[in-house]
């Protein structure tokens, strides 16, 4: 018979359909295991192969739990607003909403074709207004405890599109849409306060399980660090603050640097003799990216401040104060001290510019990362710090700045407050609007959700105002407060908003009363296990943790952390080993490998390529071994042998391999668990066939990996119902171990032969055997045996003279 894979595919996607088979129960009696991947931005170029590996691990990791008797919740959904959808509408003159529904549509059916057990009865959309209703709703509770507010601000502003961009959407300072020059522009934005989650958002790593990289990366972005804020005076008699962790260094700083935009550049401007230059490097430098500003490896350039000296606060020097393009007005303090005898980047500066350079740590390395992180020894040139070591010194120089006034102990972030607005038309409208007696105003809650209205033109407007400002009838509006004339905030939200949250929608997605019910959330939170790329462990994994745990402490969730567990997936390269995309022509389209090799053999090819943490290359010829194990396993009910349970010389292997795919599947060894499945049907083979029982088993094993054809097979074999409501197999412990097990014979130290022994064999018996094993005696002959060292299990070691 044939392995149909089309009809067969077909057939059971229909029928998964129709019966809501992986649809998750309201029964929150059952124990609960929530399976969590991050929703996709429904492009207009479809899946590739890559994106199906972690939907299917995840569903691999889902379709085990169901076996395992628990109520699984796997859902899917769209992260659909967002700049490139209606960039793709603006160049062909398709509306937004028609382009997203669209792109959905392709998505789904794709992702149907694999095969995912997603629940698609809770399926969201972020453009959803019954969704956004509450994305905006978040909004207004964040404002009115403060943590959402307006701010001028310097942003990367297109001269040629007119809209502010991200720094990742400048290249070179153009825009890496249209080429233009892009310059820095002061605009009023929102801002959500999330330093003030700062330290929890560190300290709560500790309570949950994040792979090492992730939690790594997290800490990495919000870069905590214990110093002192310091305070330099000037010859203008104006303060000027820096923080540093190296306080104990102050003695060696030799010069100071301010970001170009950096207020008493103006403030100064009459007192500065070289202004004109000053200025010509400030215009230079706001048509850089700050990526670009602050890239290490780049030559470091700047201009002195003449007329104006800062004073170094322990020894009273006068020292030349720089601009420099690698400071950032919006970093800190937009001004730092500059220690170049123990710091690379100041070194090359100083050097760079003919400055003094002192040795304060005493065999210090000029080494950035050594520097900040684990400079050790004796402080030298340093006053009174002079002898102490650097922790000692650390502690004497915070208490004198203290004592004196000139500084306080200080923790600091490299972590920045989330900018929030964007003026553009395909997102969430901004639920506030601005009366000029009441200032700004939140929306009622009862109005919400506040629509997007439909546009013409997507076009921003030419002083780079969303392309909502246009529409008067509906910016112009009543003060919720006064009741007088109000305008609406044209601003709409950033894609990041409507995926800071999804999560907790899934739980009870259709509740027009709240974001989901109590009882959902208590059941369903925390997310068990969350896969997702590397791309996403800082940004979105940082929002969502903030918006979770700003609601916890309003009291809407149930637990301070949204996911128990994070992992993180390699990506699929090109069969070149380039990662894949459409101008290295390597890219892999899975509707062609669906149509030509089958959804289960794609997904069985994808979790065999490889570990699933690392990157993997694509190899044609490899998948076709995948698809001949699939015919190879349809050939097994051709096979069907009298009699019931496991034969006796099979035994030991069936539960070892049931012992062995359970873990590899919840460990995400998925290529070790296929390997397992794949020497036990080559044991099934050299049998002669199969029975019921060991037929059963071996089709639930291989379930969660292929589960169109072992739900064929099952059907076909007469078992009772769907395998996806089947138990999975229970293996037992003792009968894991083998009868007979191979041991090696070492003879000082190298293997010379192997034998067969029993597997309860005892430490004599197994040192006699290895005597006379094949090869050993004539190693013997004429040597005493000094030592013989028996390792249970693995090898005799005999030690001859």
């Amino acid at each position: 018979m044939k392995y149909d894979f089309k009809a067969i595919e077909s057939k059971w996607q229909k029928k998964w359909e129709d019966e809501h088979t992986f649809a998750a129960k309201q029964d929150f009696s059952l124990p609960k295991f929530y399976a969590l991947v991050e929703f996709p931005y429904p492009s207009g170029q479809g899946l590739h192969v890559g994106h199906p590996r972690s939907y299917t691990a995840l569903d691999i990791v889902a379709r085990k739990k169901r076996l395992d008797g628990y109520n699984v919740l796997y859902p899917m959904g769209w992260d659909a607003f967002g700049l490139p959808t209606e960039n793709f509408a603006m160049k062909n003159h398709i509306h937004p909403e028609i382009v997203t529904r669209n792109n959905v549509a392709r998505f789904k059916s794709q992702l149907k074709s694999l095969g995912l057990s997603f629940d698609w009865d809770r399926e969201v959309n972020t453009t959803d207004p019954s969704y956004y209703k509450w994305t905006q709703w978040i909004f207004l509770q964040l404002y009115k405890k403060g943590l959402a507010y307006k701010k001028e601000m310097s942003v990367n502003w297109c001269t040629g599109c007119k809209v502010v961009l991200a720094n990742e959407e400048v290249v070179n300072g153009t825009c890496e849409r249209c080429h233009s020059p892009v310059v820095h522009k002061v605009k009023s934005q929102w801002m959500l306060r999330i330093t003030a989650y700062a330290d929890r958002l560190i300290d709560d790593l500790d309570t949950v399980n994040f792979i090492d990289r992730v939690t790594t990366q997290q800490k990495n972005w919000i870069g905590r660090s214990h110093g002192a804020e310091v305070t330099f005076g000037t010859t203008e008699g104006d303060d000027m603050i820096v923080y540093t962790t190296r306080p104990d260094t102050l003695f060696g700083v030799t010069y100071m640097v301010i970001a170009p935009e950096h207020k008493f550049v103006d403030k100064w401007a009459d007192k500065i003799t070289n202004i004109d230059a000053v200025r010509a490097y400030r215009e230079a430098a706001a048509r850089k990216s700050d990526f670009e500003r602050t890239e290490l490896a780049k030559d470091k350039t700047g201009v002195q401040l003449e007329g104006v000296m800062a004073v170094n606060p322990v020894n009273g020097q006068q020292i030349p104060i720089f601009i420099s393009d690698y400071v950032l007005a919006t970093y800190g303090t937009g001004a730092i001290m500059a220690v170049p005898g123990h710091d690379q980047r100041d070194y090359d500066f100083a050097k760079a510019f003919g400055l003094p350079i002192v040795e304060v740590v005493a065999g210090g390395d000029i080494s950035r990362e050594a520097f900040a992180d684990c400079a050790t020894g004796v402080m030298v040139n340093s006053g009174f710090l002079t002898g102490m070591t650097v922790e000692d010194a650390k502690t004497a120089i915070t208490e004198w700045l203290e004592k004196e006034g000139k500084g306080v102990k200080k923790t600091n972030f490299k972590l920045r407050d989330w900018v929030f607005s964007r003026q553009r038309y395909w997102g969430e409208p901004i639920p506030m609007v601005h009366c000029e007696k009441c200032g700004w105003q939140p929306l009622p809650e009862s109005e919400l959700p506040l629509k997007l209205p439909e546009v013409q033109n997507y076009e921003p407007t030419e002083d780079g105002e969303s392309p909502l400002a246009h529409l008067t009838d509906w910016v112009n509006t009543t003060c919720p407060c006064c009741s007088g004339p109000a305008r609406r905030e044209t601003d709409t939200m950033p894609q990041w908003a409507g995926s800071s949250w999804y999560f907790l929608r899934y739980c009870d997605p259709h509740n027009d009363q709240a974001i989901a019910s109590p009882e959902a959330l208590r059941y369903w939170m925390p997310v068990d296990w969350y896969n997702g790329g590397m791309e996403h462990t800082t940004l979105h994994l940082l929002y969502s943790r903030f918006w979770h745990k700003f609601l916890y402490d309003i009291g809407v969730v149930p637990t301070a952390e949204p996911y128990a567990k994070r992992t993180s997936h390699g990506m699929i390269l090109g069969e070149n080993g380039e990662k894949m995309s459409k101008s290295r022509g390597n890219v892999v389209n899975p509707d062609d490998i669906v149509d030509q090799y089958g959804a289960d053999t794609m997904r069985l090819y994808e979790m065999f390529i490889g570990d699933f943490e690392k990157a993997a290359p694509w190899s044609s010829s490899s998948i076709k071994g995948c698809k001949r194990f699939l015919e190879r396993v349809f050939d097994l009910s051709e096979k069907l042998l009298p009699g019931e349970g496991y034969r006796p010389q099979l035994e030991t292997s069936f539960h070892k391999t049931v012992k062995k795919v359970g873990e590899d599947i919840l460990q995400l060894k998925m290529n070790t668990a296929i390997a397992a499945l794949m020497s036990l049907l080559n044991e099934l083979d050299a049998a002669g066939g199969i029975t019921r029982e060991e037929y059963r088993t071996f089709l639930l094993l291989l379930n969660p990996f292929a589960p169109h054809i072992t739900e064929e097979l099952w059907e076909k074999a007469g078992f009772e119902g769907q395998i996806a409501h089947a138990a999975w197999p229970v293996y037992d412990e003792a009968k894991c171990r083998d009868a007979r097990i191979e041991l090696a014979v070492q003879v000082c130290g190298k293997v010379r032969g192997r034998f067969m022994a029993a597997a309860d064999v005892s430490g004599a018996e197994a040192i006699a055997a290895a005597k006379q094993a094949d090869g050993i005696a004539p190693l013997l002959e004429g040597k005493t045996v000094v030592k013989e060292i028996y390792v249970p299990g693995k090898l005799v070691n005999l030690v001859v003279r």
